[in-house]
């Protein structure tokens, strides 16, 4: 697990600086607080920790669609079993793109399934940090 994790902070830092040198992407000041804030975004989610990870999600996006009591009680009843990164790009407007696989378990029904969720990671110039900027990972799509 360690080695996939290494292997992925890796690949992201070496499409970051890619798109940097290209003058596209972020830049290294912004590349050296990504991918921390990504890990830590990352175990909040992973340990289920939702409350923590909304502490991730862009205020603007947060105005627009406020996380409900409703959603915060569908969060609680399950469990993420895994969480793994699968592509990364850098969008025209300097946003890093991630589609991440995670897998859920339901906590009354035991069964396990796994979705396809895409983060946006939009830097806050007047903050100096990241934000995601798609809200928390949609569980249920359609369910």
């Amino acid at each position: 697990m360690f080695r996939r994790l290494l292997s992925s902070v890796a690949l992201s830092l070496l499409l970051v600086a890619g798109a940097a040198q290209a003058g596209d992407g972020p830049s290294r000041s912004q590349r050296n607080k990504l991918v921390p804030t990504q890990e830590a975004y990352v175990a909040a989610v992973r340990w289920n920790d939702f409350d923590t990870a909304e502490g991730f999600i862009d205020p603007e996006y947060l105005k627009l669609q406020p996380i409900t009591d409703l959603q915060r009680e569908r969060y609680r009843q399950v469990q993420v079993s895994s969480y793994r990164e699968r592509s990364n790009s850098v969008a025209d407007d300097g946003s890093i793109e991630r589609r991440v696989e995670v897998s859920v378990i339901n906590r009354n029904t035991q069964a396990e399934r796994t979705v396809v969720v895409k983060e946006r990671w939009r830097w806050d110039a007047e903050g100096k940090r990241w934000w995601q900027a798609a809200g928390l990972p949609d569980l249920w799509q359609g369910q």
